[in-house]
């Protein structure tokens, strides 16, 4: 069974991913996290967009296992603060990965922004590098997920800025859907079901 590398320690992602390709039928992939191989040197992501990192980090995944290996990058972009946090999301506050201070100096620095005027969208960027030598195959692909910043947080699921994220069209926040409304709509959602082609490919499904 081919085995694909996904770039992250994140147990929400490997999940996310595995509901994604049950959904398109896509079988006879082996699922692994960065937890599951040796440790390797990982760049830092200092790319100008998303897709940048992405494809960074799936080419550093793939190049030190061997194995197929797919990464996203992944951010909420504030029209109102001139679309960032974008790429700096997961260190806004400065310190990587704490979702509860990078919610609140978002919501902070919004706090005199009327809702009319706090329209954002969750991006994500997915890359997938599989094959060898002159058969490598790199392919990015991008979702967008538009919606508006609320003014406190809503919600006990996902994770991130799902609590203060409202989604166009939508009462609940990302963080009130269940996983299964969120695949369905959501940027990462989205963009992995583009790769789904070549993650059928893959699998020789």
């Amino acid at each position: 069974m081919p085995a694909l590398l996904v770039a992250s320690r994140n147990a929400k992602k490997l999940a996310e991913l595995r509901r994604v390709l049950d959904a398109a039928g896509v079988v006879g992939l082996e699922l692994l996290s960065l937890a599951d191989v040796a440790a390797y040197d990982e760049a830092p992501e200092t790319g100008a967009t998303f897709e940048d990192n992405a494809l960074a980090k799936a080419m550093d995944g793939f190049r030190a296992t061997g194995l197929a290996c797919v990464a996203d990058d992944s951010g909420i972009s504030v029209d109102a603060l001139n679309g960032m946090p974008g790429v700096l999301s997961a260190r806004w506050s400065g310190v990587h990965g704490d979702d509860a201070a990078n919610t609140a100096l978002l919501l902070a620095q919004l706090g005199d922004v009327p809702y009319s005027r706090r329209g954002a969208a969750f991006v994500s960027a997915c890359a997938l590098v599989y094959g060898a030598g002159s058969a490598e195959k790199r392919v990015v692909v991008r979702g967008e997920w538009p919606g508006t910043v609320t003014h406190e947080p809503r919600g006990e699921g996902g994770f991130g800025y799902d609590p203060v994220f409202l989604p166009d069209g939508s009462t609940h926040t990302a963080a009130e859907l269940t996983p299964a409304e969120k695949d369905a709509v959501s940027h990462r959602g989205r963009a992995l079901a583009l790769l789904v082609p070549a993650l059928r490919e893959l699998a020789g499904s």
